[in-house]
């Protein structure tokens, strides 16, 4: 087959992934903690047409890789006490309670459940020290468990806050105060080694490098929290509208090769005649 469509297909099929990658980040311009992604290329394995001299040419682009861009994204306040937004590097652990896998999220917008269980709008359970005492990993639960032993017995969780350590302060209705827990946060050397599963969440991998265990807020290089607010994603849609038109204009020249082949194969075709 005449090289050049085979070079041209490759470039066709690229560009065709670019574009989508491109679609995705500009149809998550508004998700919470959400990272923009691009795609590398790199040049296909050259053809060799002769060796003496040595002369090769490309044979068509292949992806390299696809990339994330972990930069903090624009934190905006909401005003709900669950939400949580990380200035910095690191991400929220949260748990299935079903399979107990758990998995890394940027996306802090949490709520209370039923239980008084700290989760995500998918039911995962926020983890980070669960006890008053800061010192047991597990579940993050909001209620009166843990308080001062002058605290009047019977006393409900009248309000709470959680500060930019991660510590979550109770002030019960006898007006007793007492640290509940502390959300904890997790961090790796390479954050596009985690594997993507959607719902904003990463399962993490050995590739990622990830610390031993969770730890303390604006602790080993991780950022700090800021409640009442939200990470927003790091989408520049006005990059990513320039992108999409460089993406198509590629595309459409690739397609103009193959045409262009085609018509020189049908010049080769009607020697004959």
């Amino acid at each position: 087959m005449f090289p050049a469509l085979n070079t041209a297909v490759s470039g066709l099929q690229q560009f065709q992934q670019d574009i989508s990658i491109i679609g995705n980040n500009i149809a998550n311009v508004n998700t919470s903690g959400f990272k923009t992604e691009r795609m590398d290329f790199q040049d296909a394995l050259s053809q060799a047409l002769s060796t003496d001299p040595e002369i090769q040419i490309g044979s068509g682009v292949a992806t390299a890789a696809t990339q994330s861009n972990f930069a903090t994204g624009t934190i905006s306040s909401t005003g709900v006490a669950t939400d949580l937004a990380i200035s910095g590097n690191g991400f929220f652990v949260v748990r299935n309670t079903t399979s107990n896998a758990q998995y890394l999220t940027r996306a802090g917008d949490f709520h209370v459940d039923g239980n008084g269980y700290l989760v995500t709008a998918d039911g995962l359970r926020v983890q980070g020290f669960s006890d008053s005492g800061l010192s047991t990993l597990g579940d993050l639960k909001i209620d009166a468990t843990g308080a001062p032993s002058g605290a009047t017995p019977g006393a409900t969780v009248a309000s709470y806050n959680i500060d930019s350590s991660g510590r979550i302060k109770v002030t019960l209705s006898d007006g007793t105060n007492f640290a509940r827990g502390q959300v904890l946060l997790q961090n790796c050397t390479d954050p596009n080694a985690l594997a993507k599963q959607g719902a904003n969440l990463y399962a993490q991998t050995a590739a990622a490098g990830l610390l031993s265990q969770p730890a303390a807020p604006q602790s080993a290089g991780l950022g700090t929290i800021q409640s009442n607010a939200l990470e927003m994603s790091n989408v520049d849609l006005t990059s990513e509208m320039s992108n999409l038109i460089t993406a198509q204009r590629a595309f459409e020249a690739n397609s103009k090769i193959i045409t262009t082949s085609d018509e020189i194969l049908q010049t080769l075709v009607n020697l004959k005649r």
